[in-house]
């Protein structure tokens, strides 16, 4: 269930880096149960685009959120797309976080824009791969 503040939760909590995604994608839920399942140390906190509170809160248009994921660390930097889900990878750490280290190299950082942008846009066809939108499961609070 989202808090009232759901900001302020991630501000207070030990998490590193906040991961905003949309919370009615299946394809987004499979990568949020994985950072669960692998972010042992809880340094990626979580939450649905449609958190109610969230955009406002950060500033953030419902038109970002809906293109792509954003990550937004301590300092307040944001990363959208495929730079927040490599930003996710180093806050997992471990072998995950060499693996984001691939992203420094300007060729495989152009390919992996436009793998994630072309994706992203066609998420839907993807369900299959997909979970339970974490928007639809029990307890969720979405806008």
């Amino acid at each position: 269930m989202a808090p009232d503040d759901p900001v302020g939760e991630w501000q207070r909590g030990g998490g590193r880096l906040l991961l905003i995604f949309d919370g009615h994608c299946g394809v987004c839920a499979r990568l949020a149960d994985w950072v669960e399942d692998h972010d042992r140390a809880r340094r990626v906190h979580l939450l649905p685009s449609q958190t109610p509170g969230l955009l406002a809160a950060l500033n953030l248009t419902r038109a970002e959120v809906d293109r792509e994921a954003v990550a937004i660390d301590r300092d307040g930097r944001a990363y959208t797309g495929a730079a927040a889900i490599n930003e996710v990878l180093r806050g997992v750490g471990g072998r995950w976080a060499l693996l984001a280290g691939l992203y420094a190299i300007p060729g495989l950082r152009w390919c992996e824009n436009v793998g994630y942008r072309w994706f992203a846009r066609h998420r839907g066809r993807f369900s299959r791969w997909g979970r339970t939108p974490w928007c639809q499961r029990s307890g969720a609070r979405c806008d």
